[in-house]
């Protein structure tokens, strides 16, 4: 049994919900489980930060409270800590299966975060862009040498260029990791935002940054589907003379992100060196795959 199965099941007893027939869906920041009762199960990496954790329930329970289309924390005592996992349980969106959001209800959802205030209790950070990134690189076992050092050296460089962005849009609330793939639609077909991890004060333009890159770096939008959320939204952000560097700081991060599973399999680690080869070559992003 794998441990983040165990914990999933302890926790489950503790919370009192049915573990039977539990189905992994996927492995990243979480696992993710399915349950037979509508309940997706998140089980944390050991050592996540537990103040997150709990800060990212109660922005559940906050945007249920003024009935923001969220996915809806499970009404248990949580999280659930077990021998270092954090687990969360939450009512499935869908009955089975996910469908995403066309990206202009990917706009909708947005213009409607972006026009919320959050209570000052919730005690959203601020955006940090490379909180998670030094670590990445540097306790990685995967990387070589030539790789870690180019990378460590790019991170200066990204942090330098991103502070002397000159944001537009007034900061607020934002999700942190706007996307197609965080923006589910329910069973009655309406746009619902998931992972509410990444929730932070911050400028909005970070939010629109993944749809534009999506479609401009890697070619998974067409051009019809980004301006339909330009249009949703109201502002196109590559128009916009910081995007470039925006893009880069985007692109570098999701490079970071990917290290971390290169060692977990051979497919995630053809991906992560692709991407770093891009990195040092400029070459063309449209052979990275969604990961």
């Amino acid at each position: 049994m794998n441990d983040s199965l165990d914990a999933l099941e302890q926790a489950c007893a503790t919370a009192g919900i049915d573990a039977e027939g539990a189905r992994l869906l996927r492995v990243g920041s979480n696992a993710v489980y399915r349950l037979k009762p509508p309940v997706i199960v998140r089980v944390s990496r050991p050592g996540a930060d537990a103040d997150q954790v709990r800060r990212t329930v109660a922005v559940a329970r906050w945007l249920e409270s003024v009935d923001y289309p969220a996915v809806r924390a499970a009404d248990v005592d949580q999280p659930v800590a077990v021998d270092g996992y954090l687990v969360t349980f939450w009512q499935a969106v869908s009955d089975d299966g996910d469908q995403y959001a066309s990206t202009a209800e990917v706009a909708e959802v947005l213009v409607k975060l972006h026009s919320l205030t959050a209570p000052d209790y919730l005690r959203l950070p601020e955006l940090a862009p490379f909180a998670n990134a030094p670590r990445r690189i540097e306790t990685n076992t995967w990387l070589n040498p030539e790789d870690r050092a180019f990378l460590i050296t790019m991170l200066a460089r990204m942090r330098a260029d991103y502070d002397r962005l000159e944001f537009t849009l007034p900061p607020g609330v934002i999700h942190g990791d706007a996307n197609v793939g965080n923006v589910l639609r329910d069973r009655h077909g309406n746009p619902v935002v998931i992972d509410l991890d990444g929730f932070a004060v911050g400028p909005r333009e970070w939010d629109l940054a993944l749809t534009a890159i999506y479609y401009d770096s890697f070619g998974w939008h067409t051009r019809a589907e980004y301006e339909d959320f330009v249009r949703v939204y109201g502002f196109d952000i590559m128009a916009w003379p910081g995007y470039p560097v925006m893009r880069a700081v985007r692109e570098f991060l999701m490079v970071t992100w990917v290290i971390q599973k290169a060692a977990e399999s051979a497919r995630a680690a053809a991906e992560a060196a692709k991407r770093i080869a891009a990195l040092r070559t400029g070459a063309s992003r449209k052979d990275w795959q969604p990961y």
